[in-house]
């Protein structure tokens, strides 16, 4: 099982036929990550390229959270 995944963004665009096509280009990646102390898992996301931040740290919503 692999522990990262390839960050695309959809961009698209029209081919020499005129059809409309969709290309994915990479961003990044995201990594699974487990936290030593509990192992609980998280994820962080690291773009290739900097836009103010280089790398987003996603974790699971806490009980303490409201659910929608």
């Amino acid at each position: 099982m692999t522990n990262h995944y390839v960050a695309t963004v959809p961009v698209k665009y029209t081919d020499n036929e005129g059809q409309e096509r969709t290309r994915f280009q990479r961003v990044g990646a995201m990594f699974r990550n487990t936290r030593s102390g509990d192992g609980s898992e998280f994820f962080s996301l690291k773009l290739d390229f900097p836009v103010g931040i280089q790398e987003l740290v996603m974790f699971p919503p806490s009980s303490k959270e409201p659910q929608e």
